[in-house]
């Protein structure tokens, strides 16, 4: 394993720069394939909701939300009061998780589901997103507020959307925290954190799932997102089964970039070395505004991001409720 000292970005890179009828009778198979696990849980996320989230999450009154500033207070206030109101715990005393990183006082949001089954809910799966971001970028036509939607605001919108239906349905055997990282602009502090404190608590960490700039479609891919560390686990042939239709697929950049050690995720995967990855739809391909002041809501694709999260809803849900581990390290 390589040493605990964390990237300090997703996104900072070191450069930059036999005859016909058999063949149907396989094709049918390939198809079973895919679908002898898939549940019906089929659900409809409304994109004008996660816009309106979004839109709030990336104004100018957050004012980029970096760490340790009033616009990320302003954040998490948002965020815990949609929790409070859909039913979402606090896994701690409070929703906040506090830190410090120097001198500069941070804190994480986790939520909690307690899972309903006497055995099964002693083990833990994460959804986590970082919900902050740089605060004051270059400027750019007047413009100097880094809003940051696509990074990463959407996953945090992802990330609500998600509790709130997981609440809403009481349906997790295993227990649930979703885990909002501060800090992960200044080096993955909020999710270092989280991940050594939960494991020095015992935590039984089954997966941890990050959700990370979701807001733009790929084009030409026949998968709807990847994930970081593809070959690590088998995660995603997995929840292609639950799934039943290709949702994950392999993108080779992620690879090439190594991005399973440059997001959250990662310190996870360090300190439980248990299956913990990002599920992410940039491609350095299909989006400009990397850390730029124009990464607005106006950029956004709100139906696709509605799309990704009712495409993960049936994978997740069998993450949480199959009766053995079934996703796991290779």
């Amino acid at each position: 394993m390589e040493s605990r000292v964390y990237s300090r970005d997703f996104f900072i890179l070191a450069n930059m720069r036999k005859p016909l009828k058999n063949l149907g009778v396989l094709a049918i198979g390939l198809a079973g394939m895919l679908s002898c696990n898939a549940q019906d849980t089929t659900v409809d996320v409304s994109a004008e909701e996660m816009k309106t989230n979004l839109e709030y999450l990336a104004s100018d009154e957050l004012m980029g939300r970096k760490t340790g500033t009033e616009g990320i207070e302003k954040a998490a206030s948002f965020i815990t009061n949609i929790f409070e109101e859909n039913g979402v715990k606090p896994y701690y005393d409070t929703y906040r998780d506090h830190f410090k990183i120097g001198g500069v006082e941070a804190f994480n949001i986790v939520g909690y589901l307690e899972g309903n089954d006497a055995e099964l809910k002693n083990e833990f799966v994460i959804i986590g997103a970082h919900y902050d971001h740089i605060g004051i970028g270059k400027e750019v036509d007047g413009d100097t507020i880094a809003n940051g939607a696509n990074d990463n605001a959407a996953g945090t919108t992802a990330v609500v959307e998600l509790a709130k239906h997981f609440a809403s349905i009481d349906d997790n055997k295993r227990s649930i925290l979703f885990i909002l990282f501060s800090g992960e602009e200044m080096g993955l502090k909020g999710s270092s954190h989280s991940a050594k404190k939960l494991k020095e608590d015992g935590l039984d960490l089954y997966t941890m799932i990050n959700l990370e700039m979701i807001g733009v479609p790929m084009e030409g891919k026949d998968y709807l997102a990847y994930v970081t560390g593809f070959e690590e686990t088998n995660l995603a042939e997995k929840f292609n089964q639950y799934t039943g239709e290709k949702t994950i697929g392999f993108f080779a950049g992620a690879k090439q970039m190594n991005l399973f050690k440059r997001s959250d995720n990662y310190p996870f995967y360090a300190e439980f070395n248990v299956p913990s990855q990002t599920i992410c739809t940039f491609d350095f391909t299909n989006y400009s505004y990397y850390h730029h002041v124009k990464d607005e809501v106006s950029e956004m694709n709100p139906e696709h991001m509605a799309k990704v999260v009712e495409a993960i809803i049936p994978g997740i849900h069998q993450i949480l409720n199959t009766p053995e581990k079934e996703i796991k390290m290779n």
